[in-house]
């Protein structure tokens, strides 16, 4: 398609309000700070404020989802046991919920192994959530349930962020208000394997590379953190925004690294040499020089879609926005008040979005055939590095469109 194209409007599929609890003052503690589709999109889990995470089958109620628009259908692995289909679930986590992640799924054979070795250990072989709370605590919930199977401690405030590895090993990557990440095994009882520090101000966001090697962190800082997911090591600063970095997350090949920043704009990185792709600006150059409309333009939240050609990002400008990889400016608007996070579903073509308000709204999202060449890249940078790209005897052209250097 010609980078001409006209904008498109992404639609309102369908939005989600909180009740009202009359124990609670509304005015407080009723942000949406995170919401989750499971990553086989059969659960989407929305922390609603006033302490409660939702947890609701997904498809929604089928007059809210356009046809073409549903997940693939629910298996009996979602439900081994049997229990018929699964029931929306209300979870009581005693504290304001900052943070919400999904185990991948299904657990590897390794957690059978060590149920064998360790008869007394908790059987991880369903989905999990993951809630991380006001206090520093973070609740561990079997989804199919909703029962509590976890409670892990060590953080000194919110847990603002949460991270599962996407290889299934149930390794945990918790990032807090006290400056520190820090790395639990869900397979040995929630054990605290490890704590990453090296940020000054509170840590808001935390995301693992698709291949497991690396692990970005972004705190009330001008730059981001990168660490080894073998070592837990730092691997690099990278720096380059002007303001607090809010918001990171990686491509599903790993190959690139997105950053997001009250600075009113998203740097694309090259994660493996620290190379600046690109910049996408949320306001123009014009409008700079005036501090209320930067403020206006402040990021929250930026993701990749799952086949790795979209972004999608949400300003404090009242806009979600969709952006496509090659393009510099916006291929979609769509107005929504005071949004905090937004994530796509996990095989395309919706994008959820929480709210100030406690909302949840449902978008659509570009749905895309991806190319071949798309197709070829996605699969040799799911397991070569910039550098190893860099010495393949192959023509300039291509090494710089495996890169990701013909933006």
């Amino acid at each position: 398609k010609s980078p001409e194209r006209k904008r498109e409007v992404p639609l309102l599929l369908a939005e989600l309000k909180p009740g009202r609890p009359h124990q609670f003052d509304w005015k407080s503690s009723c942000e949406t700070w995170s919401v989750a589709f499971s990553p086989d999109g059969s659960w989407f889990a929305w922390s609603q404020g006033h302490c409660i995470v939702k947890l609701i089958p997904w498809p929604l109620e089928e007059q809210f989802i356009p046809r073409g628009f549903e997940p693939k259908s629910r298996s009996s692995k979602t439900d081994p046991k049997g229990r018929g289909s699964p029931k929306e679930k209300t979870l009581d986590c005693g504290q304001i919920v900052w943070g919400l992640a999904f185990s991948p799924w299904p657990s590897p054979p390794s957690r059978k192994l060590w149920a064998r070795v360790c008869p007394q250990a908790l059987d991880f072989s369903c989905l999990i959530l993951a809630t991380g709370l006001n206090d520093g605590q973070i609740k561990i919930w079997e989804v199919q349930t909703g029962r509590l199977l976890l409670n892990l401690s060590g953080h000194q405030d919110v847990v603002r962020d949460l991270s599962f590895t996407p290889s299934g090993n149930l390794i945990l990557v918790s990032a807090s208000r006290d400056k520190t990440l820090r790395i639990w095994d869900l397979n040995k009882d929630g054990k605290q394997i490890q704590v990453l520090s090296g940020h000054l101000q509170w840590v808001y966001c935390c995301s693992i590379s698709p291949d497991c090697s690396m692990l970005c962190s972004a705190a009330g800082e001008k730059s981001v953190l990168l660490w080894s997911m073998r070592s837990y090591t730092l691997i690099r600063k990278l720096e380059g925004h002007q303001s607090s970095v809010v918001s990171c997350d990686f491509s599903p090949d790993s190959a690139l690294l997105v950053t997001a920043s009250y600075d009113t704009s998203v740097i694309m990185w090259d994660p493996y040499t620290g190379e600046k792709l690109r910049t996408l600006q949320h306001v123009l150059d014009s409008q700079l020089d005036y501090t209320r409309d930067v403020h206006a333009s402040s990021l929250r939240s930026v993701r990749f879609s799952p086949e790795g050609l979209y972004l999608a990002t949400v300003a404090d400008d009242r806009l979600l926005r969709i952006w496509a990889l090659e393009l510099k400016t916006p291929v979609a608007f769509a107005p929504m008040t005071n949004g905090l996070c937004c994530t796509f579903f996990p095989h395309g073509g919706i994008i959820a979005t929480g709210t100030r308000d406690g909302h949840v709204q449902f978008w659509t999202a570009p749905r895309v055939l991806s190319s071949l060449k798309h197709l070829c890249r996605k699969a040799l940078r799911s397991f070569l590095t910039t550098y190893q790209v860099l010495a393949l005897p192959i023509p300039k052209k291509m090494k710089e469109f495996l890169t990701y250097r013909t933006f």
